[in-house]
């Protein structure tokens, strides 16, 4: 028996651009694919329970909160990110918050400074600190 993939899929046309040297002040809510280039001071959020795409280029600034159902960030985040599909971190990405997702990819040389969080069910995943072992 074949069972379908219950996983919404990213949306790869890019409907909309926030252009480099572009500041936005205030919330902003998008459906389908939004294109950063510049820097967004409030939260970014998907219009509706339907998939969609945030992209963040390296030069690219959030301050705000993230919720959308997929997101690919190589620039700046100062917020948390809470994505219902996939987070891709880039080598140049930056997040100071905490990125909730269910499908994370993370590129070498990519920072976070929060948690990761994959939930279960309702409940977030336990949250394991890892240490450097010392020599003695």
């Amino acid at each position: 028996m074949f069972f379908k993939n219950k996983r919404s899929k990213p949306q790869s046309k890019i409907g909309s651009l926030i252009g480099a040297g572009t500041t936005l002040e205030g919330n902003v809510k998008f459906s389908g694919g939004l294109h950063v280039d510049g820097c967004i001071k409030g939260s970014v959020s998907s219009e509706g329970d339907k998939p969609c795409t945030l992209v963040l280029s390296e030069q690219a600034v959030i301050e705000g909160a993230i919720n959308v159902s997929h997101v690919v960030i190589n620039g700046t985040v100062i917020g948390p990110v809470n994505a219902s599909e996939y987070v891709e971190l880039q080598s140049k990405s930056r997040v100071t918050g905490d990125v909730c997702y269910k499908t994370l990819e993370m590129h070498l040389g990519a920072v976070v400074e929060g948690k990761l969080i994959h939930p279960h069910g309702n409940e977030p995943a336990p949250i394991v600190e890892l240490k450097t072992a010392t020599n003695n």
